[in-house]
């Protein structure tokens, strides 16, 4: 279980977001470009620090303004997809996966072992040894969501996960992924700007504008319009909300 309340002050506007997360339940924030989506993200992850406020999960307090607790990234057990994967171009797929493993002392055995297990679970295991610039982008999705998933984290972050990828792409590992996150029994947050993101993928909606809460509801609640923002289509699948009251 994940529960935050952070504040932080930004140069266009002062982020205030208070959350909860349960374990298997994937979460999306769902707003516009520079509505303080990532830098919660980054926030959680311990990637920035907060003004003020408190994150714990599973009753472990990773951060607290008020104890001055504050630990860093590597210690606080996070998966992180980036939106460009920030995968090393130079390393095959395994060293990718194993990097986090290696860094905790692991045995070689079990690194090999873990790394092979979780490539064959997202279907590219048979590309363990290649480097991942000879990959296509679904095939980059899939390693960086291994790297994230093979440390056993106690939460997921997902920063644009599927942006990167063409069309087709999308619209098949949307599916994929959510069934990869709800099998990891983990609390996860998805960041993006996509309406379709958040219908296939998420079990609930949080909508930020200007660093604020604007909305919480069910995905399908958005399709409805029932109590949420009006929501303006940019594309068939990318939208953004009409200015409201947010005081």
């Amino acid at each position: 279980m994940l529960e935050v309340q952070l504040k932080k002050s930004l140069r266009d506007f002062d982020l205030d977001v208070s959350l909860s997360v349960r374990s298997g339940e994937v979460l999306v924030l769902l707003g516009e470009n520079g509505s303080g989506k990532s830098t919660t993200l980054n926030l959680l992850a311990g990637l920035l620090n907060p003004d003020e406020g408190i994150i714990s999960l599973n009753e472990r307090i990773l951060y607290s303004g008020c104890t001055s607790v504050e630990l860093p990234p590597e210690d606080r057990n996070i998966g992180y997809v980036f939106q460009n994967y920030a995968l090393f171009p130079h390393m095959s797929a395994f060293e990718n996966v194993a990097f986090g493993l290696r860094r905790r002392s692991m045995a070689s055995v079990e690194i090999h072992k873990r790394v092979q297990h979780i490539l064959d679970d997202l279907g590219v295991g048979h590309l363990m040894y290649e480097r991942v610039t000879n990959l296509s982008g679904g095939q980059r999705q899939r390693v960086a969501l291994a790297r994230a998933l093979v440390i056993q984290p106690d939460l997921l972050l997902l920063d644009e996960p599927l942006t990167a990828l063409d069309r087709q792409a999308r619209e098949k590992i949307r599916i994929e992924l959510r069934e990869e996150l709800v099998k990891s029994c983990k609390p996860s947050i998805i960041v993006t700007h996509s309406l379709k993101d958040a219908e296939i993928m998420g079990d609930r909606v949080i909508i930020l504008a200007e660093g604020k809460i604007i909305w919480t509801g069910q995905p399908n609640e958005l399709e409805k319009h029932s109590g949420s923002p009006q929501v303006r289509y940019i594309s068939d699948e990318y939208i953004s909300f009409s200015k409201i009251a947010i005081d």
